[in-house]
């Protein structure tokens, strides 16, 4: 073996010319450790993944490879890997190692012939995880969706076949529910672990167990530099993979703070466009208003620039929507149009969206607007605060393949030092918990229920997150999974949302669950209005073009609509598959709407509000927070404000406003509401007002007049508990 690692070393720092000997994957094969493994690169003609010869894009792709960072790694890789089961890979971004790594392990799995299964890529975003499927199925010379794919929500790139799959966190999380071993796998890779999302913390910890099970599996971490304390003192002693970045990069703070670092940024990314230095330029804003204030600003000024200097174009990026990557422009595009200098403007979480080349400026405001969860009142509050030093460190790095970059940090170096954590704070401390919840609970049927979290959540989440379940009827009195809770896992959505569409199956309304479920952007029926409408013009086009112009002339996302056509469809697959009852769709009916609005109300119940003033003023029926109906609402367009409404969205801002809005009456929510969580909302005048409902509903009824009525009437209490 180690006469073999020795020749691997003396392959990898041979020189550039045209007949390199090149290292052959079988090689790695432990058992041969003889000089046969390497062989020149006249004999490989053949791709030893699918057996067909190499391109000559291949070989130019393999002088661009060798030239990353990364690629001076592989020796020592590659040794590490066949020796241990724990690998980290420490690097900046833009090193390579998303890209090489994943190709190294297939390497290793073809070596022992898929023993053990193949390899599979984690991502937090999905459009990171298709576009590193996409290049490295070229740069592997294989077929996309053949030998190399990719999963994420909704869309499956991949066949039994696939040796390499890149997928989302989730992705594989939800995997483990059918397969909590991961049995086939040989090797797994959890990436942008900076990241800190739900998904990858409990994967960390699970994996754990699983790797006890099963010796044989390799797990591989790719991590930035800052991180790589945390990840030995929580795996323990485990082989460490440096990987150096030596590019230089000017960094320039400002000398003290600045009332309004907007104007500064303007004025900055101006400065730079009159200058006579090239180069596109990122800016991380502090949240998305701040990117469509600065895009509308940015394009009216532009058009005003002197041609001399080139054209100025403006991408904006929006790291929680779906975005194309911002990458660089192709050398042919290059040469047949005039000089355009890009500024891409985006957010928290927009670093690993940048994968241009061209980027030699970055602003940085060193602030964000984050998502924190209260479980107390189940809401989100939005909080401006410092950005953290691991995710200035990352924002530098962006410049990392530039040979004079320059950062201009839009804050001192007192308040780099004092004010900003170490570390991005970890998602599992600061979001509702319910659906991590549910999947623990599923995978505890496997026997896999402890998860030792590298930060532990906290008591009150998830006391919030079991309690919300047990309201939603997803635990039986043991704390164990009903039935129901089971079958709401199966579904990739919000526990409130499965439980909405179970509902929806005695309701006989499930076609138009589904549509709220594949398009929760708005008011819920006019998602149903737009979705029929939508279909009908997709019926009687005659082309793509006349849908999209369609979409335009009602300023309609057309994207979103054919993603909300994807994520119906799997999700009818579902109801199939689990064989829950579906009725053909009757949308339009009173009948109907009404028994839309109990399946929403069977979910949910615990968001609902109550206009208090009649102004439009509605207080939250379980905390005493405020809030007003969006001024984009149907309601607030025509100026019919309902008293009382059930909501799938709010969060505590500059306008506290509620989202995705259904008007209800107190009737039927106390038709539909459990009665221990009625009994466990605080004291209020609404309280008092359905308390007043309820005893005008339903007297008390002896048991011979109950029974009668659960023959009689599906609303009755007995009956929503086969619902609820």
């Amino acid at each position: 073996l180690s006469s073999l690692l020795d020749k691997m070393e003396e392959e990898l720092e041979c020189s550039n010319s045209p007949s390199e000997r090149r290292y052959f994957p079988e090689s790695l094969d432990s058992s041969n450790g003889d000089e046969e493994g390497v062989l020149t690169c006249e004999d490989l003609e053949l791709n030893p993944f699918d057996g067909l010869p190499y391109s000559s894009r291949y070989y130019k792709l393999l002088k661009e490879r060798e030239d990353l960072p990364v690629w001076k790694e592989k020796y020592s890789f590659m040794e590490n890997l066949l020796q241990n089961q724990i690998v980290i890979v420490s690097g900046d971004a833009k090193c390579g190692k998303s890209s090489q790594v994943p190709q190294w392990c297939a390497e290793y799995c073809l070596s022992i012939h898929y023993q053990h299964g193949g390899v599979i890529c984690t991502q937090v975003h999905k459009q990171t995880a298709v576009q590193l499927a996409l290049r490295v199925a070229d740069e592997m010379d294989v077929n996309i969706g053949h030998e190399v794919g990719y999963m994420i929500p909704f869309e499956n790139c991949c066949t039994s076949e696939t040796i390499l799959r890149y997928c989302t966190d989730d992705m594989l999380q939800r995997e483990m529910m059918s397969n909590p071993f991961l049995g086939s796998y040989g090797v797994i890779i959890l990436d942008d672990i900076h990241e800190r999302s739900i998904a990858t913390d409990v994967l960390l910890g699970l994996l754990k167990d699983v790797l006890l099970a099963r010796p044989e599996l390799k797990l591989i971490i790719n991590s930035s530099p800052l991180l790589i304390s945390k990840l030995s003192s929580y795996y323990g002693n485990v082989p460490l993979i440096e990987v150096k970045n030596n590019h230089p990069v000017e960094v320039v703070h400002l000398s003290e703070a600045q009332k309004d670092s907007f104007d500064s940024i303007l004025r900055l990314i101006f400065e730079i466009h009159h200058s006579s230095e090239k180069g596109d330029i990122v800016v991380f804003l502090a949240c998305e208003q701040d990117i469509e204030k600065a895009y509308e600003i940015i394009c009216q000024e532009g058009s005003n620039l002197n041609s001399d200097l080139g054209e100025m174009v403006v991408f904006p990026l929006y790291p929680q929507e779906t975005c194309t990557l911002f990458k660089s422009i192709d050398d042919t595009e290059k040469r047949c149009q005039v000089y355009q200098r890009r500024v891409v403007l985006t957010t928290s979480s927009g670093e690993s969206l940048i994968w241009s080349n061209t980027v030699r400026f970055v602003i940085d405001v060193g602030v964000e607007r984050r998502k924190v969860y209260n479980p107390r009142i189940r809401a989100n509050s939005l909080i401006m605060q410092p950005i953290s030093q691991s995710q200035a460190e990352i924002r530098k790095q962006i410049l990392g393949s530039s040979t004079s970059g320059k950062l201009f940090c839009l804050y001192t170096e007192e308040f780099a030092s004092k004010d900003m954590k170490p570390l991005k704070p970890a998602e599992m401390q600061e979001a509702n918990l319910t659906s991590m919840v549910l999947f623990m609970k599923r995978i505890d049927i496997a026997g896999l229920g402890h998860c030792d979290f590298m930060n532990r959540p906290a008591p009150e989440s998830l006391m919030q997150a079991l309690e919300d379940l047990d309201y939603l009827a997803a635990l039986d009195n043991d704390g164990n999974l009903s039935e129901f809770g089971i079958i709401m896992s199966e579904f990739p959505l919000d526990p409130q949302l499965s439980k909405s569409i179970l509902a929806s199956c005695e309701f006989d309304c499930v076609d138009e669950m589904l549509t709220i479920a594949a398009m929760v952007t708005g008011d819920h029926f006019t998602l149903i209005n737009i979705y029929k409408a939508y279909q009908d013009v997709t019926l009687h086009c005659t082309s793509e073009h006349c849908v999209e112009k369609w979409c335009q002339d009602y300023f309609l996302n057309y994207s979103a609509l054919r993603m909300a056509d994807v994520i119906r469809a799997e999700l009818l697959e579902m109801i199939k598959r689990i064989e829950l009852p579906y009725a053909e769709p009757a949308f339009g009916s009173e009948e109907n709407n009404l028994n839309i609005k109990k399946a929403l109300l069977s979910g949910y119940f615990m968001q609902i509000a109550r206009d208090v003033d009649g102004s439009g003023n509605y207080l939250m029926l379980t905390h005493k927070q405020v809030a007003q109906l969006h001024p984009l609402s149907s309601y607030s367009i025509t100026k019919k404000m309902p008293e009382w409404v059930l909501f799938h969205q709010f969060s505590i801002s500059e306008n506290n406003y509620i989202r995705i809005t259904s008007a209800i009456s107190p009737e039927l929510f106390m038709q539909l509401v459990p009665q221990y969580y009625f009994t466990n909302l605080p004291p209020s005048e609404s309280k008092d007002i359905l308390q007043q409902v309820m005893d005008h509903l339903s007297p008390i009824p002896t048991m011979e007049q109950e029974q009668t009525m659960c023959e009689k009437c599906p609303e009755t209490t007995e009956q929503r508990c086969t619902i609820q």
